[in-house]
């Protein structure tokens, strides 16, 4: 082997993001772009590609209005910068509801196109079995229960789920028909801690949890939000960064320099030789 040829750094996978079940927490973020995920790649676990895409980068009211195509362009993005995190990509809304065979399509496209390991689905009545139609042929899932961003329209806003019985009970019923499936892990999103401590103890896959307290055995982020990018924060993030603070700042500065003719100056400034002496 040429001394010259760097060792090939393995990526995570299904199997590693499933054994980590009740050991270290996993790390997991969105990232959108190839610059972000070699940032990111060092520190997470996994990467999701999120649909929220649609919302952070595209200026989009809601998921709903993001497309396969969309996902599949900012997947290849996130693959091209990263090496060793677990690539999960979102299925938009409307690309896998209408029957197991379409979602397969849809989903083998992502994977063939993107690279990436895994695809994840928000779970409700009809997806456990449609996961387990794409397992049995090869495609590692990743489920979400509790807040479907994607069901916004129906529920009519963003709402936090299994403060009544009959949704505790429903959510908990998703989450273990979603495993049960071999979704590889689940999403839960914006629940109380109890459930999703009772969801976390009920399954024997690893609970990934955005608002739903450390009870879960891993957490995600948006990364627009954790880093500071929107005037707004919800509840659930914490903010570990002033991007969009920082942003601002290094742009009115420019601007400023550009005003004042100070930018560019000598040092950023090319000139012609001058011609060689006789």
């Amino acid at each position: 082997m040429s001394a010259q040829k760097q060792e090939a750094v393995r990526r995570l996978a299904a199997p590693d993001i499933r054994g980590r079940k009740g050991g270290e927490p996993l790390v997991c973020l969105t990232a959108y772009d190839a610059p972000t995920a070699e940032i990111l790649d060092p520190h997470c676990d996994l990467l999701l590609v999120g649909d929220s895409v649609g919302m952070v980068v595209h200026g989009l009211p809601n998921t709903v209005g993001v497309t396969l195509e969309m996902m599949i362009l900012h997947g290849q993005a996130v693959m091209r910068g990263s090496k060793r995190a677990m690539v999960v990509i979102d299925m938009p809304f409307g690309s896998y509801e209408g029957g197991k065979e379409i979602a397969y399509e849809n989903c083998a496209r992502v994977m063939k196109e993107t690279g990436a390991q895994g695809v994840k689905l928000e779970s409700g009545p009809t997806v456990p079995e449609t996961i387990a139609y794409l397992v049995q042929r090869g495609i590692p899932v990743m489920g979400h229960v509790g807040l479907r961003p994607q069901a916004v329209l129906t529920d009519g806003a963003f709402k936090a789920k299994g403060r009544t019985e009959e949704e505790r009970l429903r959510v908990l019923a998703e989450a273990e028909a979603t495993a049960d499936a071999g979704a590889f892990a689940v999403v839960v999103e914006g629940v109380a801690e109890g459930l999703a401590r009772e969801v976390t103890d009920a399954i024997d896959k690893p609970t990934v949890g955005i608002g739903a307290s450390a009870a879960c055995d891993g957490q995600i982020l948006v990364v627009s939000d954790m880093l500071g990018m929107f005037g707004w924060t919800p509840k659930f993030v914490r903010r570990y960064a002033d991007l969009r603070g920082e942003i601002d700042r290094a742009v009115a500065g420019y601007a400023a320099d550009v005003r004042a003719r100070r930018f560019p100056a000598e040092v950023e400034t090319y000139f012609s030789k001058k011609p060689a002496s006789a």
